[in-house]
């Protein structure tokens, strides 16, 4: 046995695990399975330290891999829609190059290929972890199969009418092009200004002046006895000389302001309700580039929404109409990707009704029959299930699943289309226009996005669609991402639409645990627990455990901008993956953050050092010293320190407190094992050595799970020097308490 430990060795260690086919469950119909769904990380990116917490994963998965229970950890990757097309757009940035100078086919074909060069990235780097995941079963988002299944719940949707189209007020972000849902909108407090404009008899304060260009009613309270004598009238709209009414809100407060308030229902959330609740007029005065439309004066046409708003308040002093500014603070939406505002807008989407499905998965988690560990974000769940909206589901990118709706331009002529023509040159208009001028082959070959009304008729197969045409094209939108994944437990495992279902699904389904990040509860975990009941009748998991953030040393986040990023592949290569996977979770309280330093990953090196260490004194004794036992009280004490600790770590590990098992075993093998018991025998090694083998066999076996490589790394060496059975640690038995 070599002096010191030498992480070099643990891909060596890795390669017997794989071939021994230690990672791939035998379906055994008399026992029960133990299963988790990996969290699919983005295919094209490198872990980061969040990604490390899979060992919380590994640690369940290993410890019920050694109760003989068929164990099932299935690793797969995400194509990570808008996540990964930013990405992409940036490596078109950097060769003067921008996703407009490509048709939709070709700039996916390069994402494609791009994802593809660096898939493995991330594999290898779960490999060098030390997961035991079983690669036999790998999956992608972007397989066939998977599509088939997520088009074929689609379909179903749309068959039974929780899948509908309508112009809704969404998050739109006009620089990464794209709707996006409430849970991808940051909110950020920003200093401003409120402006206050006479609107004739009224005068209105406001946030964004720009945006009165689509006004189409102002609302007082019916309350307020300043204005109720002027409720049902009609008013001018500066500087669009439009006549728009005066309407009763009770919603309006009466001390916000001036108590009158603008309502611009394309263009605010609140303001869209309105003007649904009062059957207002919309009008969009902004684009999806971002820029104001044919739908205003035209000398504010064709500028980006600050550009307008400058223009507006200029035009309003100049006619005496801006009657005083203030200070202003307030939350601003901000994309999640790109941190530009959003711009709330009316666009066609698609939907999911979504109150069918937050019904049943509410009450799957108030009985428990999905358990919320820690139990403090059961509460959230629910709060949040309880005021749910309709999930848009339908983003403005290339990549993606492309949604599976064909749309007979013949039958539906107002179709907005854009698409690079033979000349390279960008057009956009609707088709009974291009159609004069172009022909239908030239608009498919060259096709960037089309914007069809809501009240376009779809098909939801081209065949059906070509009909009476075959001028047919389908939707460039995709699906959200959220979308493909709430479905992966089901998919991954062979669901099929027709009931024909894999012996993995039939087997393995519902999954015993899900395990992910707090802050991803409502974006996945909610939507996976809602159309596993909706697809299959049956919950995806029995425990959604909700595992730590991973912060810096002084509790802040890591990011690059800040320089305290830790990268999990460089401290594992400079400390061993066992340090890294222990530093991880020792001491963790469930759900808290964990604060991980290079520090703390050393002093786990010096944890794995220490077991190394005192195994070799172990190894170094000669087998001839094995004589008959005789326990005096030293012994007896350490054998029953020993049951204990069997005892809490498999009682912790079953209740999922890692942070408690780890630093349990550490104190007993450091302390109680190496400082006192160790010590203690070293002038009675021949009756003293059958007990020393005894508690470093168990200890290994109890640590395995945290702290794999090295375990099984001198675990084999114990085999070849005492005669042990020959057998892999991750395949022996997991110690039981003797009585």
């Amino acid at each position: 046995m070599d002096k010191a430990y030498n992480p070099a060795s643990e891909s060596q260690i890795y390669d017997q695990w794989l071939k021994s086919g230690a990672f791939t469950p035998v379906i055994d119909k008399n026992k029960n399975p133990f299963s988790i769904i990996l969290p699919p990380p983005n295919a094209n990116n490198p872990l980061h330290a969040g990604h490390a917490l899979y060992t919380v994963e590994d640690i369940m998965i290993r410890y019920h891999r050694m109760l003989g229970d068929p164990t099932l950890w299935l690793p797969g990757t995400d194509h990570a829609g808008i996540e990964t097309q930013f990405v992409f757009e940036k490596y078109l940035q950097k060769q003067g190059k921008s996703r407009f100078d490509y048709d939709r086919e070709t700039l996916f074909k390069m994402i494609f290929d791009y994802v593809n060069e660096n898939r493995d990235v991330a594999k290898n780097q779960l490999k060098r972890l030390g997961f035991s995941l079983d690669w036999t079963r790998e999956k992608f988002t972007m397989d066939a199969d998977h599509i088939a299944r997520v088009y074929a719940v689609f379909n179903r949707m749309v068959n039974e009418g929780l899948v509908y189209r309508d112009e809704k007020i969404v998050n739109y972000c006009t620089f990464c092009g794209t709707a996006f849902s409430n849970l991808e909108v940051e909110h950020r407090n920003v200093d401003s200004h409120l402006w206050y404009i006479k609107y004739g008899p009224l005068t209105v304060a406001t946030t964004r002046p720009e945006t009165m260009l689509g006004d189409t009613a102002v609302a007082v309270n019916p309350r307020d006895k300043r204005y109720q004598s002027l409720i049902g009238k009609t008013i001018t709209l500066p500087l669009v000389n439009k006549e728009i009414p005066v309407i009763g809100e009770d919603s309006i407060d009466i001390k916000f302001g001036t108590g009158a308030v603008k309502v611009t229902p394309s263009h605010s959330p609140e303001d869209y309700d309105m003007a649904k609740k009062h059957n207002l007029e919309f009008v969009r005065i902004f684009d999806y580039d971002g820029k104001s439309n044919q739908n205003v004066p035209e000398k504010y046409r064709g500028f980006y929404p600050n550009q307008v708003r400058q223009m507006v308040l200029n035009d309003l002093e100049a006619e005496g109409l801006l009657v005083k500014t203030e200070n202003y603070s307030h939350e601003v939406g901000h994309c999640y990707k790109c941190g530009r505002p959003i711009e709330p807008i009316t666009a066609p989407q698609w939907f999911v009704k979504i109150k069918p499905l937050a019904e049943k998965a509410t009450e799957a988690v108030k009985s428990d029959e999905v358990k919320i560990f820690p139990t403090r974000f059961k509460k959230s769940f629910l709060t949040w299930m309880k005021d749910i909206k309709d999930w848009p589901i339908s983003r403005q990118i290339v990549w993606g699943h492309q949604i599976p709706a064909w749309y007979n331009l013949d039958e539906n002529q107002n179709i907005n289309l854009t698409f690079i023509n033979s000349k390279n040159e960008t057009i956009t208009g609707t088709y009974k226009d291009l159609i004069k001028n172009y022909p239908f082959v030239e608009i498919k070959n060259g096709l960037q996005s089309l914007i069809a009304p809501t009240n376009s008729k779809f098909y939801l197969s081209e065949k059906e669609a070509q009909k009476t045409s075959q001028n047919v094209l389908q939707e460039t939108d995709t699906f959200d991402t959220w979308f493909s994944s709430g479905q992966w437990p089901y998919s991954t495992l062979g669901w099929d639409p027709a009931g024909h279902h894999s012996p993995d699904f039939e087997y393995f389904y519902p999954t015993s645990v899900l395990d992910t990040m707090w802050d991803i509860l409502f974006f996945w975990v909610a939507r996976m627990i809602m159309m596993g009941i909706y697809v299959t009748g049956k919950i995806p998991f029995k425990v959604a455990h909700m595992h730590s953030r991973v912060t810096d040393s002084k509790g802040q986040k890591m990011s690059k901008s800040k320089g305290n990023v830790i990268d999990p592949l460089v401290m594992s290569n400079q400390y061993g993956a066992d340090a890294l996977r222990m530093a991880l979770v020792i001491g963790v309280a469930p759900g808290s953050d964990i604060s991980l330093s290079e520090d703390k990953i050393r002093a786990q090196r010096n944890f794995v050092n220490k077991i190394w260490n005192a195994s070799r004194y172990i190894l170094l004794q000669s087998e001839e010293n094995i004589g008959q036992p005789v326990l005096n009280s030293d012994d007896k004490n350490i054998l029953e320190k020993l049951n204990k600790i069997v005892s809490s770590t498999t009682k912790n590990i079953n209740n999922y407190r890692f942070g408690q098992a780890s630093e349990d075993l550490y104190h007993f093998f450091w302390h109680e094992f190496c400082d006192q018991y160790i010590e203690s025998t070293k002038n009675r090694i021949p009756e003293a050595l059958s007990t020393l083998i005894k508690v470093l066999v168990t200890s290994l076996k109890l640590l395995h799970p945290f702290i794999p490589f090295v375990t099984e790394t001198i675990y084999q060496e114990l085999i070849s020097k005492f005669n042990l059975p020959k057998e892999l640690l991750i395949s022996s038995s997991w110690p039981t308490h003797e009585s």
